[in-house]
């Protein structure tokens, strides 16, 4: 990953303007993707499709070999991740999350879905944790920002 590239577009998640942060978002959700060059967004694209598809295991199987096969693609983690919380085994997917954060610390995503998988798992403060985590990256995000608000109410 270009770190220049990167510092950036995580500072223009900052910026006060909804389009530029929206368009900083998306260029850093290519270059997530994209880390692995063409061979690990095809295997990703497949696996969405089987998913779409209702094809769990299949997908499943694609992103465990992509895992496998190249163990630094975050991206592969974090869909896996989704696909786990997609069928509400909030533990696998908070467990996949967590090996997102240790390769992409930056991962606002995969630090939003640990918060979703905690707070599925009735661990308020630890969502809580997770969510500001990922406001620290994205301050303009409504929804973590509602999320907190949510398990704490919880709490209390």
């Amino acid at each position: 990953m270009d770190s220049l590239s990167i510092n950036s577009l995580l500072e223009e998640l900052k910026n006060p303007d909804a389009i530029v942060r929206e368009q900083a978002t998306r260029k850093i959700w290519r270059i997530w993707f994209q880390q692995k060059g063409v061979y690990g967004l095809e295997r990703i694209d497949y696996s969405q499709k089987l998913l779409d598809a209702g094809e769990l295991t299949d997908a499943e199987a694609v992103l465990t070999e992509l895992i496998r096969e190249q163990p630094d693609f975050a991206e592969a983690w974090n869909r896996r991740a989704f696909l786990y919380y997609s069928i509400a085994d909030y533990q696998k997917s908070l467990l996949d999350c967590q090996q997102v954060v240790r390769l992409n610390p930056i991962h606002f995503g995969a630090l939003h879905g640990m918060g979703l998988c905690y707070a599925a798992l009735g661990k308020y403060g630890e969502a809580i944790h997770a969510f500001k985590r990922a406001l620290e990256i994205q301050p303009y995000s409504l929804v973590n920002q509602k999320l907190i608000l949510e398990c704490t109410f919880r709490i209390s």
